[in-house]
């Protein structure tokens, strides 16, 4: 597993066996499934009180499963879920690190800079800008993507962050407070 530092958590990223990637301790009986899109303000939200609230409380105790569920109305969201997944393939922590940073400048972001923007990113962590744009129309990123929005079809979803604690959903906007308690009904349950 590989170690990241992120804030004054001391946390791991992973990509698991089939190919998720995983903040928190990857072998956790206690999985959070975040569906998010990376366009959406309220996924935005959630990410800060990951990394502010839910990681440095349960990092070392949890699995937090990060899935793609791109909305159709977001122009694109699309192109980002797939240039993460790009960027996955090079490093659990450059996925991640994309993910925050799309997050944070989303409000900046337009479907006319976004490639402009996505070079940037990636130039700046020693990617071939023309490759991670080239990334952007391939098939099988894509549909890696699209089997994770599949899934949370399958599950329910149509409101993104939608995130599962242990199969239970918090649907959009919830309190800290709210998923600490699932997160701790969950532990409860796997002693």
């Amino acid at each position: 597993m590989i170690r990241l530092v992120m804030g004054l958590f001391m946390g791991s990223v992973a990509l698991t066996a089939q190919q998720e990637l995983v903040e928190g301790r990857a072998d956790s009986k206690v999985r959070v499934v975040v569906y998010e899109d990376l366009q959406c303000s309220d996924c935005a939200s959630f990410r800060r009180m990951m990394d502010q609230k839910l990681l440095p409380k349960y990092g070392e105790q949890v699995a937090f499963v990060h899935k793609d569920f791109p909305l159709p109305r977001h122009s694109w969201a699309r192109k980002a879920a797939i240039a993460a997944r790009f960027f996955e393939s090079r490093s659990p922590e450059l996925a991640l690190a994309y993910r925050k940073h799309i997050l944070g400048t989303m409000f900046e972001t337009t479907a006319e800079n976004f490639e402009a923007l996505l070079r940037d990113f990636a130039e700046r962590h020693n990617v071939a800008p023309a490759e991670a744009v080239a990334a952007l129309a391939d098939p099988k990123l894509a549909a890696r993507v699209e089997k994770d929005f599949q899934d949370g079809v399958a599950r329910g979803v149509s409101k993104t962050p939608t995130v599962f604690v242990n199969g239970r959903p918090y649907i959009e906007r919830f309190t800290f407070e709210e998923i600490s308690k699932g997160i701790d009904e969950a532990i409860a349950e796997t002693h």
